[in-house]
């Protein structure tokens, strides 16, 4: 992974993907004790940064594998974006997706053309029904963040944040990245090493599914021990990539931890304030920046709304939260 391969995924995505803008607003500017700046990425297309990703990948394939068609397993944002790209280039995509992934996330995917095959997530072997799908009907792997296309892709966004965190004036600040895998983690640290050196990311995960904060601590890969039970489903993953762990080590500050309470406080602050719909594991990154301001050093933040694809049930439970 270098920034070459970013910078040519930028080339590729261009007319594509949607530059998101950088927007702040004085009111979570108060909370958080620091002028915090957003990169909404719930306004990508499919609502995720997972977009970016997944379309570096398909369209970095040459083009007999691509049109054998693509698989890959997500529990909604990574398969939209797969689902999407594939749709984009005219071929086959087939998604492996838990059975309790939102319902919004499974019905976007097969609405955007998808095959999609559920699982159970306390049960199921993804990794083992993607393989025998993909050697049985000749498809393409596209991972959800251990890939380097797809890193490549999600690193996009870190050369938007370096244009315009300086257009804004902002050299130096914590970056707060919404944390699964690492892909989009490793990819916004990969880019801000070569266009702003003064913007340190950070990863933000939900308490007890911190496995990328622990392994920055102890230097080595560490596991989740539950694979389910928390309302961030977008960011739920059993560890660090082989990939992007060694690259979040190497660039990455300390990561931040969250409740489930304080990611549903952020998304009804980014909804009354910035109008904007984010998902839990989406609003991670604004809540560390509003809940742990004696975590973060600095007269600015930027933080990314990573994912805006929640049930509207879940968004009501999060608005409730404002009475």
């Amino acid at each position: 992974m270098n920034i070459d391969m970013i910078r040519a995924a930028a080339t590729r995505l261009n007319g594509h993907a949607r530059a998101t803008p950088l927007l702040n607003s004085p009111f979570l500017d108060d909370i958080a004790g620091r002028r915090v700046w957003i990169k909404p990425e719930c306004l990508q297309h499919t609502g995720s940064f997972k977009f970016r990703g997944a379309l570096s990948a398909l369209s970095a394939l040459d083009d007999a594998t691509r049109s054998a068609g693509v698989i890959a397993f997500s529990s909604g944002n990574h398969a939209q974006g797969v689902a999407l790209a594939a749709q984009m280039h005219g071929v086959p995509a087939v998604i492996v997706m838990p059975s309790d992934a939102p319902s919004l996330k499974i019905e976007n995917t097969k609405a955007l053309g998808a095959e999609v095959v559920l699982y159970e997530r306390g049960s199921g072997n993804r990794d083992a029904i993607g393989a025998q799908l993909a050697e049985e009907r000749g498809l393409t792997l596209i991972k959800p963040f251990d890939e380097p296309q797809v890193i490549a892709g999600q690193g996009t966004t870190g050369l938007e944040i370096a244009e315009q965190a300086a257009a804004v004036g902002v050299v130096a600040a914590d970056v707060i990245v919404c944390c699964g895998g690492g892909g989009f983690t490793s990819g916004i640290a990969l880019a801000l090493e070569a266009e702003a050196p003064g913007l340190r990311v950070r990863p933000a995960e939900p308490d007890g599914f911190d496995d990328v904060t622990r392994s920055l601590r102890s230097g080595t890969i560490e596991c989740n021990t539950a694979v389910s039970g928390n309302i961030c489903d977008a960011i739920i993953t059993p560890q660090p990539g082989d990939l992007t762990f060694p690259i979040m080590h190497r660039l990455c500050g300390p990561g931040l931890v969250v409740s489930e309470d304080e990611a549903l406080y952020a998304m009804a602050q980014a909804f009354l304030r910035l109008k904007l719909v984010a998902e839990p594991g989406g609003a991670v990154a604004l809540a560390a920046a509003l809940c742990r301001q004696d975590q973060i050093e600095g007269d600015d933040v930027i933080v990314t709304i990573s994912g805006g694809n929640v049930d509207p049930d879940l968004f009501q439970r999060a608005l409730d939260t404002l009475e």
